[in-house]
């Protein structure tokens, strides 16, 4: 089933540490390239000017730990890559309780839980543990050392394009830069890795264009290298972040929320779960922040099992293989292929004769007369009242209070028997 086979994937890049820049990035772009041999990594140098972003120095580190006066290791980075706080600076220090408390974050709400923090933009050190952990510290000296460095080197980001017989584009982008978390997020890439292998194989008539990027920064570098392009070629698109989980299924709408992917969306989501959130733009906090500011406005929406924040576990190390499922990722892969099937399959009709056409003689109505015709012979009878050259079958499923794939396979059957003909659009 694909649910595992994502899961098997998503628990070999659980364990590498991730953050904007470093080699967790790297090896984590390798084994995702074992799925894909066509994804191209790129290498951005530090310093480079991404509108009014710069990009950071590369982080390396390579070892972390807290220990006391006997030399007791209490909090060590060997352990879980959350016990550090992203991109701290290097440190090797004796200090009292007191001053290691200034450089301590838990949280008393989840005592069992290591909390991630990061300062990518400003220099200082620090250590993530447990609150059952903090609260067993006596007073002590303790030592705190932190090798890492921050240096000239690159941000590194992932690109696939997948062709289509169209030059618009289906837009699809992930995060990469956050470490062993499991929903939060290494659902989204392990996801969209399996979403990219079907799509290289799958009938399609849009160009799929797939990034794997840091979050903010990653996707602000990508829309000043791209931004023109993706504004006249982009048809839709989905940022995809949480998708492993088995609890409930959502998504974060567009700026005006009236694009189609909204549409899409709204019309997946409820299929798959009744109770599907739909959240504001006022509740953004993924790179629908980019892909939706003012000058970009790009038609796309946040795609999530549960969004980002609304789960207990959230941004801290209880997001593991407990909430992230074989169900939970077979889940995210439906919801993602199915709204990108929904987009292959919204085409726009026009009747080809005045009036109803003779359905009878084509075999696709009963020639006895009197009775109630068949649910199907409506769906088609519906299908052909609104092929105006205008009305997409989107709409029309939202109209008739179908399935937009019923819908299609009427349309269908009527194009076979010269009864509509599809509204080429301009590319």
């Amino acid at each position: 089933m694909i649910g595992q086979e994502i899961l098997d994937f998503a628990k070999v890049i659980f364990p590498i540490n991730r953050s904007l820049t470093g080699e967790g990035v790297r090896e984590t772009f390798r084994h995702i390239q074992e799925h894909l041999p066509g994804l191209t990594v790129h290498a951005v140098p530090s310093g480079t000017e991404a509108f009014d972003w710069v990009v950071p120095n590369e982080w390396e580190i390579t070892e972390a730990y807290i220990e006391n006066s006997s030399g007791k290791r209490l909090v060590d980075f060997a352990n879980n890559n959350l016990h550090v706080v992203g991109y701290s600076t290097a440190v090797d220090v004796s200090l009292s309780l007191d001053e290691l408390q200034e450089h301590l974050h838990s949280l008393p709400d989840k005592p069992e839980a290591i909390p991630y923090v990061t300062s990518y933009y400003s220099d200082r050190w620090g250590f993530c543990l447990t609150h059952l952990q903090r609260a067993a510290l006596v007073p002590d000296t303790y030592r705190a050392v932190i090798r890492a460095r921050k240096f000239q080197g690159v941000m590194n980001y992932a690109e696939l394009i997948i062709p289509g017989e169209s030059s618009k584009e289906v837009f699809l982008s992930t995060y990469i830069c956050h470490p062993s978390m499991a929903n939060n997020e290494v659902s989204g890439p392990s996801v969209l890795t399996f979403v990219a292998k079907w799509l290289q194989s799958a009938p399609r008539h849009f160009t799929y264009r797939l990034v794997f990027l840091p979050e903010t920064i990653g996707a602000i570098y990508y829309l000043s290298q791209h931004l023109e392009h993706l504004r006249q070629h982009v048809h839709v698109g989905f940022n995809i972040s949480c998708v492993g989980d088995d609890r409930n299924y959502s998504f974060v709408s567009s700026r005006k929320g009236q694009t189609l992917a909204d549409r899409i969306a709204s019309h997946i989501l409820p299929i798959l779960s009744p109770s599907y959130v739909r959240h504001s733009f006022l509740e953004r906090a993924s790179d629908e922040r980019q892909y939706g500011s003012p000058l970009v406005d790009l038609p796309l929406v946040s795609l999530s099992r549960t969004k980002y924040g609304c789960y207990d576990e959230y941004h801290t190390s209880l997001d593991n293989f407990d909430v992230v499922t074989s169900a939970g990722l077979e889940g995210g892969f439906n919801m993602i292929s199915s709204c990108i099937q929904t987009a292959e399959s919204n085409r726009t009709y026009i009747a080809r004769f005045p009036c109803e056409p003779q359905l009878g003689k084509r075999g696709l109505y009963p020639t006895l007369g009197g009775g109630k015709v068949s649910a199907s012979v409506d769906v088609l009878l519906n299908v052909l009242s609104y092929c105006d050259g205008e009305t997409d079958l989107l709409t029309l499923a939202e109209i008739c209070g179908l399935s937009i794939f019923d819908v299609a396979d009427a349309a269908k059957t009527l194009e076979e028997h010269g009864l509509i003909s599809e509204v080429k659009a301009n590319d």
